[in-house]
């Protein structure tokens, strides 16, 4: 029974590796053209179900609360789309004297350069019991903000040009975060005392469109022949995505920050993630015609894939912390002066 008990509670780390194995095993079934179309099932559908499981579980009154949150929502994306991109600028300075191949260092500038995805962070975040609200429009606000702000950041750091598809990436937004979220909102009203009465297994269906996307995720990867990094290279790039969280996350948690455990795990979340799904075709959008443009993605494939893998881990261990957090901070409150 106690055995039981431990696979039930450890499920999902569980189907991360069998996912993960089954993607090396026959990657060919969840690449882009593949059996599984992700550039329909997860671009659209996955991403989708995601917002609209999140407006159907989220009480209106929270997510109206999160858009006031204003000094959280700064933190995030100046971090996101300031900081971190400048940082990566100095330390590539240091790199650039190293062996490192140059192509390699532009693509680690153009992980810096992209906005947040719309999915993972929101995902991870409802996972631990987080700010969900914060997440949502976070992770949505930065793709907005990223598909104006990115290529700007790369004409910067890179020196490229080049025309982006605003129309085409705000509609597709558009119709896979905000409508999905309004309709879940819309539909909360009319059953909300259903829900509310039978509690939906909100967070499992997350975990479970979240183990498709790192399928899907991992099936490219595995598929990529462009993929073939020096073992300097590929500590680098692992080395990046793996001490962001850990500032980030206790930057945000000093007492004098004002955020509380809850919205701490959602800056965490958003301020370290890096979208694949707007990156890629803004990199094929911006370096047309460059005959190195394999090697300048390399990064982000391999920081994508690590970012939501590193984040499914952690969960069970950022949830026991925020819960900890959160007990010690009623009983100080509890504490006569």
């Amino acid at each position: 029974m106690g055995l039981l008990d431990r696979l039930r509670k450890e499920w999902f780390i569980i189907g991360i590796v069998l996912v993960i194995t089954l993607a090396r095993l026959e990657p060919s079934v969840g690449v882009k053209g593949g059996p599984l179309k992700p550039e329909i099932s997860i671009t659209y559908i996955a991403v989708s179900a995601i917002f609209f499981n999140s407006g159907l579980s989220l009480k209106t009154e929270e997510l109206t609360s999160a858009l006031m949150h204003v000094k959280l929502h700064i933190f995030v994306q100046i971090f996101t789309l300031v900081f971190f991109p400048a940082a990566i600028w100095l330390f590539l300075q240091i790199l650039s004297l190293t062996t490192i191949n140059e192509w390699l260092l532009k693509g680690l500038q153009t992980v810096g350069c992209m906005p947040p995805p719309v999915s993972s962070a929101v995902i991870l975040t409802k996972a631990v019991g987080g700010n969900e609200a914060a997440a949502i429009f976070n992770s949505a606000f930065g793709s907005f903000l990223g598909i104006v702000v990115t290529p700007l950041l790369l004409l910067l750091f890179l020196g490229s040009s080049s025309s982006v598809p605003f129309t085409s990436i705000f509609s597709q937004l558009f119709m896979t975060v905000v409508v999905p979220l309004i309709a879940g909102q819309i539909i909360r009203r009319f059953i909300k005392e259903w829900l509310e009465r039978n509690k939906p297994p909100y967070g499992a269906i997350s975990s479970c469109v979240l183990l498709m996307i790192i399928y899907t995720t991992f099936c490219g990867t595995f598929s990529n022949p462009h993929i073939d990094l020096d073992k300097f290279s590929l500590i680098i790039v692992v080395f990046l995505r793996y001490t962001k969280p850990p500032g980030i996350f206790l930057f945000s948690f000093r007492k004098k920050s004002g955020f509380t455990p809850a919205d701490t795990v959602a800056i965490m979340f958003c301020a370290t993630h890096k979208s694949l799904t707007l990156g890629i075709p803004m990199l094929k959008i911006v370096f047309e015609g460059y005959e190195h443009l394999s090697l300048i993605s390399v990064p982000l494939l391999i920081y994508h894939p690590a970012q939501i893998l590193l984040g499914s881990v952690l969960v069970p261990t950022i949830k026991s912390w925020m819960v900890k957090r959160q007990k010690a901070l009623k009983l100080t409150k509890l504490q006569p002066v």
